[in-house]
């Protein structure tokens, strides 16, 4: 799991290590620059164009850890050095790098690592955007025949130029403990750099983000003005929240992880192939707990722990059994995607309620789904459910009448429909109209930002799609607090609020846009609720943790219907079990 901390905590990390003289600097500085140099080597030379073809500019992705420290007190003794060819530079002599320097210690960390640039060879240039910069990291800079040039002193169009002409540009603007949208000057060459990287597409020089892109939310991931998208993130010591939170995870592009020597933070290091856990030092950073304040991100072996796998003692009920309520005779298809997810995710059984045309369609494509009411340990409601009107009453299908009926069975009041007490539901589309109660935690509602803005606009508060989606954390965990459930607010990088905090997921590719991908994503949720349905009820933390373990094999079944290519909603529940024993094995 990776664990994304406050810009509070990260300082309140830093204090004693720099009171006891720990040159998290250098480390940072040094561990940057041999990200920017393994980059510049592998590309090739005399071409500005950067990126190869079908790379998208900036998008959300995994985080590396650079090993661990090394015996001279440096990070990254172990790497994994690319693979060279007559085609990749390999020699960084003569590469141009651009440094875009503040005034606070990310500018003196920029300056630090444009020096170790400068030292092997490289031309470095380095923009000062306020009248005052990090002393010594200034002074080390010039010292190794780095290029200073203020940006008081020159155009902004001129340093537009020096970017389209360079290989590499560092962006070491502001830290995290910057706040709000990027002042001038600094916002005013941003704003131009962004308009200028949007013009050359692909033959943009390759960008690196120092700790974090500058302009970014670093506590909840908002994006308040213009942000210089990065190819690749190096962060240092600790992640930081906004780097896994939409919309700025989708400015960082590659997160990097680099140990400075931050106390028992545990990561995952990728670098040697395959996944190792390692734990720094022996003091636990500052609020360890599971608080609303913390970020998180499941990985593989989270959700390996999570899964409820069968044993030799398991049967059909023990395994859980899934209720859905999904699909009206207009909308069929979601009642086929929700009880397909369900099923190829593991459910011990899998109970259709609807109409009898529907149910039909399902046993076509499911022969093994029962259509008929009995048992049920959690329910999937709403997938192809029309809106509800309390003016025109239930539905002519009945489906109305069978979500408040199961509505009230996750209270734990009985319903004719099922036998039973209190249990989970996931609560989707069309369900989403028919919240009339507070919920307890094991609901979990999964809204796109459009039904969430109708949602929140229901509950008294002024929120349109466009604000959902420029304030995804903000606005999941104001659900939540509203309505007492889980929200799992589905995107690029879906957020899930909950009672034990919040998760951050980017698993599935883009391609995964398409109809009916969520209603297989409530299947899947709901057979993960079903399997461990009593310890969902006892801890109510324990929903938000599912829920991002099911968007985490959501979206690596996308990806591996997709392979790259388009993908259909079916397809993605086809490619659900192969994913699920990778994990398991």
């Amino acid at each position: 799991m990776k664990d994304a901390w406050s810009s509070d905590e990260v300082r309140k990390a830093e204090e004693p290590l720099i009171a006891a003289g720990v040159p998290l600097m250098a480390r940072a500085a040094y561990a940057l620059a041999r990200t920017v140099l393994r980059e510049v080597a592998a590309r090739p030379a005399g071409n500005r164009t950067t990126r190869p073809a079908g790379r998208p500019a900036a998008r959300p992705s995994g985080v590396r850890l650079r090993g661990s420290l090394g015996s001279d007190g440096l990070p990254g003794t172990a790497r994994v050095r690319p693979a060279r060819s007559a085609e990749t530079r390999g020699d960084v002599r003569g590469a141009r790098a651009l440094l875009l320097v503040g005034p606070g210690n990310n500018g003196g960390d920029t300056l630090y690592a444009g020096a170790h640039l400068a030292r092997r060879g490289m031309s470095v240039t380095a923009v000062l955007v306020s009248a005052r910069a990090h002393e010594e990291g200034l002074a080390a800079f010039e010292a190794a025949g780095g290029h200073v040039q203020r940006l008081a002193d020159v155009r902004v169009p001129t340093v537009v130029q020096w970017a389209r002409a360079s290989d590499v540009v560092l962006d070491g603007l502001v830290g995290v403990g910057a706040r709000g949208a990027l002042r001038p000057p600094a916002g005013g060459l941003v704003r131009a750099l962004v308009e200028a990287r949007e013009a050359a597409g692909r033959r943009w020089p390759y960008t690196v983000a120092v700790d974090i892109p500058s302009g970014i939310g670093v506590d909840d991931g908002v994006v308040p003005g213009p942000v210089l998208p990065a190819d690749r993130t190096v962060t240092f010591g600790a992640l930081k929240a906004g780097l896994l939170l939409p919309p700025a995870a989708q400015l960082a592009g590659t997160v990097e992880l680099v140990d400075i020597g931050f106390p028992d933070v545990s990561v995952t290091d990728h670098w040697a192939g395959a996944a190792q856990r390692v734990t720094l030092g022996r003091h636990a950073m500052p609020g360890t707990d599971t608080g609303s304040g913390r970020v998180r991100r499941l990985e593989p072996a989270d959700v390996a722990a999570l899964w409820p796998a069968p044993t030799a003692r398991d049967h059909k009920y023990t395994r859980g059994v899934v209720g859905v309520v999904a699909g009206t005779s207009t909308y069929p298809g979601a009642a086929v995607l929700a009880t397909s997810g369900a099923v190829r995710a593991g459910a011990g059984m899998v109970r259709y309620l609807g109409p009898e045309d529907v149910g039909t369609r399902v046993l076509l494509a499911r022969p093994e789904v029962v259509v008929a009411g009995g048992r049920v340990q959690a329910w999937v409601l709403g997938p192809g459910l029309p809106a509800f009107d309390p003016e025109e009453g239930p539905d002519d299908d009945g489906q109305a009448r069978r979500v408040f009926g199961a509505l009230a069975a996750v209270t734990g009041v009985l319903s004719e429909d099922v036998t039973g007490g209190r249990m989970p539901a996931v609560i989707d589309a069309g369900a989403l109209t028919m919240l009339e109660h507070r919920l307890p935690a094991w609901a979990v509602l999964t809204p796109h930002a459009g039904e969430l803005a109708e949602l929140l606009q229901g509950l008294g508060h002024e929120a349109d799609r466009a604000a959902v989606e420029a304030r995804p954390l903000h606005w999941a965990r104001t659900a939540h607090q509203a309505t007492g459930a889980t929200v799992l607010l589905k995107g690029a990088v879906t957020v899930v609020a909950g009672p034990g905090g919040a998760y951050a997921q980017a698993d599935a590719p883009p391609w995964t846009a398409t109809a009916g991908a969520g209603d297989v994503l409530a299947g899947i949720l709901g057979t993960l609720l079903a399997g461990r349905s009593a310890d969902v009820v006892a801890d109510e933390t324990l929903a938000a943790r599912l829920a991002a373990a099911a968007v985490l094999v959501h979206g690596r079944a996308a990806a591996r219907a997709s392979a790259g290519g388009p993908v259909a909603a079916l397809e993605i529940a086809r490619a659900v079990p192969a994913v699920i024993a990778e994990l398991l094995g």
